[in-house]
């Protein structure tokens, strides 16, 4: 299955060029373009000033970061790479938020993440909707993705509202179907091979989390709705 990683950041200011950081981090991950439910999302005091724009846009203060973790501590960038391992990263924009995270990179003595690795929403979108305006909300209201939680802009929503809106910039719900059932029938392939060899005398234990289940029947239920196959067959 094609993995990759949804990702948005907020920042201190617009340009890491003149000293702006990165004050938030947030990722979601995806398997052939459905949310599997896990996230990454780190909140990181920036050792400087935010701009008082950006404060008005995301609303996080200096005081808020008192006691979060820098960008150099293990809780934040050695996770965060664990965390995208060699997936592709999705961004809106996304040459704003490479350049952040790369400058954050390379100012702890790390590899960048180089430009191939990143899928940009937002010239998919503008070669989608020439001459339309292609914000993330602008998208998420042309797509009928709620924007109800939405008062001011965060790393981890931003970035769940983006897998939704990177969904129908690839095909919408029907490609979300086809792919849902692709991974079905591949389950039922796996089931049947292993039926040759009978039944385990004592069944494994089911490895998917609340969290993870959580996520699947919110999936089911906003998005593939009364097509979804798990309603159609008892499990």
């Amino acid at each position: 299955m094609a993995r990759a990683i949804v990702l948005d950041t907020e920042t201190t200011g617009l340009d890491p060029r003149t000293g702006h950081r990165l004050l938030e981090l947030g990722c979601v991950e995806l398997e052939d373009f459905i949310p599997t439910g896990r996230t990454f999302h780190r909140y990181i005091h920036p050792d400087r000033a935010i701009d008082p724009d950006a404060e008005r846009v995301h609303g996080i203060s200096l005081a808020f970061l008192a006691d979060k973790p820098r960008f150099h501590e293990d809780v934040v960038v050695v996770e965060f790479l664990d965390f995208i391992g060699d997936a592709e990263l999705v961004a809106h924009n996304a040459a704003f938020d490479r350049g952040f995270v790369n400058a954050e990179l390379e100012r702890v003595g790390r590899a960048i993440l180089h430009e191939s690795r990143w899928v940009d929403t937002l010239q998919i979108a503008k070669r989608k909707f020439p001459g339309m305006y292609n914000s993330l909300d602008a998208l998420c209201k042309r797509f009928k993705i709620s924007l109800a939680d939405r008062d001011k802009h965060g790393a981890l929503l931003d970035a769940r509202l983006l897998a939704e809106v990177y969904l129908e910039l690839q095909g919408g719900r029907e490609r979300g179907l086809e792919l849902t059932q692709a991974v079905v029938a591949r389950a039922a392939e796996a089931a049947l091979t292993q039926a040759a060899y009978g039944l385990r005398a004592r069944p494994l234990a089911s490895r998917v989390t609340e969290e993870e289940r959580e996520a699947h029947e919110a999936f089911v239920t906003k998005v593939l709705k009364d097509k979804a196959v798990w309603l159609k067959v008892s499990y």
